[in-house]
C-alpha cells in the first residue's frame, strides 16, 4: 500500500510491478499520478487515523510505503505490531514526517552539525525565535514537502507574513514552525542512502541541486564536491539512518560550506532531486533501489554509469484541462529523455514534469544541466 501517489510514487509503482508486486495507491485526490499505474486506489484524508485504519483493514497489505508527510503516522506503530512492514520503519516515518523530531535527533542526540535553530508555536514566539536565531533566517512548517510553506526572513516586516504562509501551506495539524539561521553554503547536495535488512548501507553518487521557493528546480549527478565532503556526508547519513532503523532509500540533504558539511533534512523515501537517476546515471535508479531494499532483495553495489542532469517543468498558473506544447522540440535533443507526470490539475509553480540529459561519466555537468533547463523551457503547460 502506497500512501501518497505523486510522481515519485508513480515511478515506485512501476519499479515494484516489474518485481511482481501488487500496489494499492492512496492519496487525498483522485487520478493522482501513481493511481494511473497502480492495481487499485483509494481516496482518503490520510491524516484521518480512522480512515487509514479502515483501508488497511480492507486491503490487508503486507507492506506500507509512505510517500508524503500528511499521514497519521502514529498509526504505523500499531500496524507494525500487527505484522505489517512499514517502510523504512514506523519509527523512521514518525520522526522524519516532523522536522522537530528529526532535527533534534540529528543535532542533540547524534551531535551532527546543523544550522542554529529553534521553534515557535505562535506569532509572538516567532518574533522571539527570529531574534534568537538572527536574520536572515528560514521559517518552515514542521510538516510540509517540496518547500511548501517556507519563507526567508530578512527584516522584521517579513515575520508576520512568514507565519501566515507557514500556517496556510504546511501539512498536518501542528501549528508549530522551525526557525533556522540562514546557512552560507557553496552548494547543496542530496546523498541517496540505501539501508538493507540483510546487507551493508550503500550510498549513491552525490547529487547536486538548486532550489527556488524551497523546491528543487535542477539536479545533477555526480555533484561537484570534494571527496572529503562526500565522506563526511556519508558518515553523517549512516549515523542518522542507523538511528531511525529500517530498510529502504533515504534522501539525506546537506549544505556544503567552506567549513565543511552541515546536515539539513532527511526523507525516508525516494527524493525529488533523485529523479536525475531516471537518466540512467546509476545501475539502479532510486525507485528500483527503494523497492529492492524494502523487499529484502540484495543490492551488491551501486555504480555510476553516466553523468546526468534534470530540470523541472512548471505550471505558471492554476487550472484544469491540462495540455502541453513543445514536447516535439524538447524530445529532439540527443542523449535526453522527459517525463510528464499526468497530474489532473495545475497551480502556480506546480511540478508537472521533468527533463533529463545525460552523457558518459566525466562529461561537463554544467553543460548537461544547461541542456536539461533548455528542454524544460521548451515545454509549456497549457491550462484551459
Amino acid at each position: 500500500m502506497l500512501l501518497g501517489s505523486g510522481e515519485l510514487g508513480k515511478e515506485f509503482v512501476i519499479a515494484a510491478q516489474r518485481l511482481g508486486q501488487t500496489i494499492i495507491a492512496v492519496d487525498s485526490y483522485s487520478s493522482a499520478p501513481a493511481m494511473q499505474v497502480a492495481d487499485a486506489f483509494e481516496v482518503i484524508n490520510m491524516l484521518d487515523g480512522d480512515a487509514l485504519d479502515a483501508i488497511v483493514a480492507k486491503h490487508q497489505p503486507e507492506i506500507i510505503v509512505p510517500e508524503i508527510e500528511a499521514i497519521r503516522t502514529t498509526r504505523f506503530y500499531d500496524y507494525e505490531k500487527n505484522g505489517i512492514q512499514v517502510v523504512p520503519s514506523a519509527k523512521a516515518a514518525n520522526f522524519t514526517m516532523n522536522r522537530k523530531a528529526i532535527r533534534d535527533l540529528a543535532a542533540k542526540d547524534l551531535g551532527l552539525p546543523t544550522a542554529k535553530y529553534t521553534y515557535a508555536a505562535s506569532l509572538e514566539a516567532m518574533y522571539a525565535a527570529v531574534e534568537e536565531v538572527g536574520m536572515p533566517c528560514v521559517v518552515k512548517p514542521l510538516m510540509s514537502s517540496s518547500g511548501k510553506g517556507q519563507s526567508v526572513i530578512k527584516t522584521k516586516e517579513d515575520i508576520a507574513k512568514a507565519w501566515e504562509i507557514a500556517g496556510s501551506k504546511g501539512r498536518g495539524d501542528d501549528g508549530e514552525v522551525i526557525v533556522e539561521a540562514f546557512v552560507k553554503f557553496t552548494s547543496e547536495i542530496t546523498l541517496l542512502t540505501v539501508t538493507q535488512s540483510n546487507g551493508i548501507t550503500l550510498f549513491c553518487p552525490s547529487i547536486g541541486h538548486v532550489q527556488e521557493r524551497g523546491d528543487y528546480q535542477q539536479s545533477w549527478q555526480p555533484a561537484l564536491i570534494s571527496e572529503k565532503n562526500v565522506l563526511q556526508a556519508q558518515e553523517m547519513a549512516a549515523k542518522v539512518t542507523k538511528a531511525l532503523s529500517g530498510a529502504g532509500i533515504w534522501g539525506v540533504e546537506f549544505f556544503i560550506c567552506e567549513e565543511g558539511v552541515i546536515f539539513s533534512e532527511l526523507s525516508p523515501r525516494p527524493h525529488d532531486t533523485g529523479m536525475v537517476t531516471l537518466a540512467g546515471t546509476q545501475n539502479f535508479n532510486e525507485f528500483e533501489l527503494h523497492c529492492r531494499a524494502l523487499l529484502g532483495l540484495p543490492i551488491p553495489v551501486i555504480t555510476l554509469e553516466r553523468a546526468g542532469a534534470s530540470a523541472v517543468v512548471l505550471a505558471l498558473k492554476d487550472g484544469e484541462n491540462i495540455t502541453y506544447e513543445g514536447l516535439e522540440k524538447a524530445a529532439a535533443y540527443d542523449k535526453s529523455d522527459l517525463r510528464i507526470f499526468g497530474k489532473p490539475s495545475a497551480r502556480e509553480y506546480r511540478r508537472m514534469g521533468v527533463t533529463l540529459a545525460y552523457d558518459k561519466v566525466g562529461s561537463d555537468i554544467n553543460q548537461l544541466t544547461a541542456k536539461a533547463i533548455k528542454m524544460a523551457n521548451d515545454i509549456k503547460v497549457i491550462v484551459k
